[in-house]
């Protein structure tokens, strides 16, 4: 069950996306803080118990399960990973085909994290939170394969205003290393 919590939270098949890296007119890091490196262990939803660990290097990321294995493969920053850090949070976007999506990371006073997305899997969440979306900025809806886009163009203002807002939503991993 958390392999496929992972892999929804990496990349699902209905995503709001974007047509460029987010925010928008931020610079890019050439490399990962060394405040944001390290391990981070999440729990499983179910019963609470540990499980996966996610491992934040300078040039990317990788995971591990509870037996120590690598999976999920590494994602390396480069012209199809961006990172981006404005106003405390860390903008992790992933190119998929001609669509970025993305991930928040919000790094807690105690080293912790919080790991975030705009979650649309269930209809009438998705309708819920488009319409109000669609309020702010265009939405427009593309479809490539199997995978639903709903690509929107906010400015950097807009997108702090849908994260105030509690468009994003996600799970807290402590650090452990």
């Amino acid at each position: 069950m958390l392999i496929l919590f992972w892999a929804a939270l990496l990349i699902s098949c209905k995503e709001v996306s974007f047509k460029t890296p987010q925010p928008a007119g931020i610079k890019a890091l050439r490399e990962i803080p060394p405040s944001l490196q390290g391990h981070y262990l999440s729990y499983d939803e179910v019963n609470g118990e540990e499980s996966d660990t996610l491992i934040i290097e300078s040039w990317g990321y990788h995971f591990k399960d509870k037996k120590d294995v690598d999976w999920l493969g590494r994602g390396h920053l480069s012209d199809s990973l961006v990172v981006k850090f404005y106003k405390n949070y860390y903008f992790v976007n992933f190119k998929s085909g001609d669509q970025w999506v993305l991930r928040l990371i919000r790094q807690k006073a105690y080293g912790g994290i919080e790991f975030l997305s705009i979650d649309i899997q269930d209809d009438t969440k998705r309708r819920e939170i488009l319409k109000k979306i669609s309020k702010e900025t265009a939405v427009r809806e593309i479809h490539r394969g199997e995978d639903t886009f709903y690509q929107i163009t906010p400015t950097p203002d807009q997108l702090m205003k849908f994260i105030d807002k509690g468009f994003f939503s996600g799970s807290e991993l402590s650090k452990i290393q």
